[in-house]
C-alpha cells in the first residue's frame, strides 16, 4: 500500500507540473487547449471548462495537452499551434522542463527552510527500518545505536557491510543500544544485488538555514544535478559510463521504500525525478519535447513546415525507441526484483 500511494503521489506531482508547464505558457501564447490530461488509458475523471477538457486517467505515468493544431492533418486556424511565432512554440515546448526544474527549486527550498539540509552520520544509528525487511523481522528500530554484530563491535557505518560478509540466510547476533539500553536480537541478512543487507536506512543530522540561504541552496543544488545527469548522460553515449536505467517498476521500488523513511526524504526524491523528467525530455529525441524543439527550430530557419510524412516517420522512430526502452528498463527491474 505504502508503495503503491508512494508511486502515485511521486509521478503524480511531477506530471502535473510537467503538463501544467506546456498548458499554462499554450494558453498565455493564445493556444486552444482542447484537453488537459494526467495519465493514460481509459478516463477516470473528466470535467469540461471553457475550451478544455481536464481529464484524470487510471494508467498515472505520464500525461499530455491535446493543443489544437499539432497533428499534421488538422485543420488550422487561429488558436492553432503551428500558426504561432517560432519562439511561442519554443516556449510552449520547453515549459515542461522548465517547470519540472522550478518544481525542485521549490521543494528544495522547503526542505531546507523547514527540515534542514539531511546529511548522512557515520554513526551506526538506525534512521529507519524497511518493512518486512530482516531488521524489522528481527525487532530492530529507527534510532537504534548497532554496538556490535556477531561479537564483532561497530563504532562507524561503514563497518556494518564489512561485518555481514558472508552472513545472507543465516542469522547473526545484533546488540543495539535503544534508549539507554542494551538490546540483543537475531537478525537473518537478505541478499541483495549479492550483498547481504540488513534492511535499514542511515540517520541523518539536519542542518537548519535561513529563508535566503535556503532559497540559494536549492537552486544551486538543482543547478548541480542537472549538470550531473547531463555529464552522466554524455559519458554513457560516449561509453566511458555504463548504463543505468530504471523503469516504472524500479522507480515505484524506491519511491516505496523512502517513503518508509518519511516524508522529507520522499520529497527530496521527487525533486530528483522532477529534474531526472527535465532533463530527459529536453534530449534531442523523436516525440521528446527536446525532439519537437530541433523540428521548430529547422522549420523556422528553413522557414518552411516539414512534409506530413517526414513528421509521421520522426514519430514512429521515436515510439519505437521509447517503447524498447521501456521494455528492456522494465525487464531489468523485475529481474533485479526476483
Amino acid at each position: 500500500m505504502i508503495t503503491a500511494l508512494a508511486t502515485i503521489f511521486v509521478f503524480g506531482l511531477i506530471v502535473f507540473i510537467h503538463e501544467l508547464g506546456h498548458f499554462i505558457t499554450a494558453k498565455l501564447s493564445g493556444m486552444r487547449v482542447d484537453e488537459f490530461a494526467i495519465g493514460f488509458g481509459p478516463v477516470l475523471l473528466k470535467k469540461q471548462y471553457g475550451e478544455t477538457l481536464y481529464s484524470v486517467r487510471c494508467i498515472p505515468l505520464g500525461g499530455f495537452n491535446r493543443i489544437a493544431g499539432m497533428t499534421p492533418d488538422e485543420p488550422l486556424d487561429d488558436g492553432s499551434f503551428y500558426t504561432k511565432p517560432a519562439y511561442k512554440k519554443l516556449i510552449v515546448i520547453s515549459a515542461g522542463a522548465i517547470f519540472n526544474f522550478l518544481l525542485a527549486i521549490v521543494i528544495y527550498f522547503g526542505l531546507n527552510a523547514t527540515v534542514g539540509t539531511m546529511v548522512s552520520t557515520d554513526k551506526p544509528i538506525i534512521g529507519s527500518v524497511i518493512t518486512g525487511g530482516a531488521a524489522d523481522l528481527g525487532k530492530l528500530q529507527g534510532g537504534d545505536i548497532i554496538l556490535s554484530i556477531d561479537n564483532q563491535s561497530i563504532s562507524k557505518w561503514s563497518e556494518i557491510s564489512e561485518r555481514l560478509k558472508g552472513t545472507a540466510n543465516h542469522g547473526v547476533t545484533v546488540v543495539v543500544n535503544r534508549n539507554g539500553e542494551t538490546v540483543e536480537t537475531t537478525v537473518i541478512p537478505k541478499m541483495e544485488k549479492n550483498t547481504p543487507k540488513l534492511g535499514i536506512y542511515q540517520a541523518y543530522e539536519t542542518i537548519p538555514h535561513s529563508i535566503g540561504d535556503s532559497f540559494i541552496l536549492a537552486v544551486q543544488k538543482t543547478g548541480y544535478i542537472i549538470v550531473a545527469m547531463v555529464d552522466g548522460l554524455r559519458e554513457m553515449v560516449v561509453g566511458t559510463e555504463q548504463a543505468e536505467v530504471s523503469g516504472p517498476v524500479g522507480i515505484s521500488h524506491m519511491a516505496g521504500s523512502i517513503a518508509q523513511q518519511g516524508f522529507a526524504p520522499l520529497l527530496s526524491f521527487a525533486a530528483l525525478l522532477s529534474i531526472n523528467l527535465g532533463v530527459i525530455n529536453l534530449l534531442p529525441l523523436p516525440v521528446l519535447d527536446g525532439g519537437h524543439l530541433i523540428i521548430i527550430l529547422i522549420e523556422a530557419i528553413t522557414r518552411r513546415k516539414l512534409p506530413a510524412k517526414a513528421l509521421m516517420y520522426i514519430q514512429m522512430i521515436g515510439i519505437a525507441l521509447l517503447v524498447t526502452i521501456f521494455v528492456y528498463a522494465t525487464a531489468k527491474d523485475i529481474l533485479q526484483l526476483l
